[in-house]
């Protein structure tokens, strides 16, 4: 039974509408035609490059499901002079298909902040921060939730590089108080910081942080930033579970590309 690229578009778009997104963001449809186009395989990835498409056509897929869009910005021209337009040329040409699903993946109810509050084993989890709404679907950038067990703060921050497979996590000092309430969003979250207070949590997890957002939090939060990457690299495992719920019969693989353009040395 084969399955067509609507489905699976429609698929995604049920269970993160694209209303969720934030105004800024360029989520859904990125290359290719819906109509009736039947869908050989789809790879799941982060980030598209030229490099994921060359590894979608070689495993056979004809779609590249992403988290980050590959257009955030109108085209202004296309070639091969840049990282963004080899990607198009190269997808048409392969007739690839592109589906992101980017902020209102994040925003989801289920979504990339809930797969990592599952990583972390937090439990009684529930939205915070701003809403969005897309009909009966009620969205937010955020997600707290308790842990099990109180935790020092130097076993928390443990519990966290052991949870995302990180070697080191940015820190503000060590909370002097125990941590079981936590707070978290994938990719660039500092902006809900002051939330992440006000709402009573002692630590806050995210992808990445301007420098300057680290000062006066000192014993008021644990602070705990991990890397945009790896802050997000479970949200393929996430579109997998989701479309083999949805579309069983649809062939899905992960990527084996590392897109991750920072570097630890």
């Amino acid at each position: 039974m084969s399955v067509k690229l609507s489905q699976v578009t429609d698929a995604l778009e049920h269970f993160a509408p694209l209303p969720l997104q934030e105004d800024w963001d360029n989520a859904g449809l990125q290359v290719g035609l819906t109509e009736g186009e039947d869908v050989s395989g789809a790879l799941l990835c982060l980030d598209v490059t030229r490099q994921i498409v060359d590894e979608a056509v070689s495993r056979g897929c004809n779609l590249i499901v992403s988290h980050h869009p590959l257009l955030f910005h109108g085209l202004k021209r296309l070639t091969q002079d840049d990282p963004v337009g080899q990607a198009v040329i190269a997808a048409v040409r392969s007739n690839v298909a592109i589906v992101s699903m980017h902020t209102n993946l994040d925003n989801a109810p289920g979504g990339v902040n809930w797969m990592m509050a599952r990583r972390l084993g937090l439990v009684e989890c529930q939205p915070f921060g701003p809403r969005r709404q897309a009909g009966d679907v009620v969205g937010a950038a955020g997600v707290a939730g308790r842990l099990p067990q109180h935790l020092q703060a130097g076993e928390f921050v443990d519990r966290v590089k052991q949870a995302f497979g990180v070697e080191c996590a940015l820190c503000n000092e060590l909370l002097q108080r125990p941590i079981q309430i936590v707070a978290l969003c994938g990719g660039a979250g500092d902006f809900l910081l002051p939330e992440a207070v006000r709402m009573g949590a002692d630590a806050f997890v995210t992808g990445e942080m301007h420098y300057h957002q680290y000062f006066g939090y000192e014993q008021r939060l644990q602070i705990c930033v991990i890397g945009h990457y790896q802050s997000e690299q479970f949200t393929m495992q996430l579109l997998q579970e989701m479309l083999a719920q949805c579309l069983p019969a649809l062939r899905t693989c992960v990527t084996e590309t590392n897109t991750n353009p920072i570097k630890y040395l």
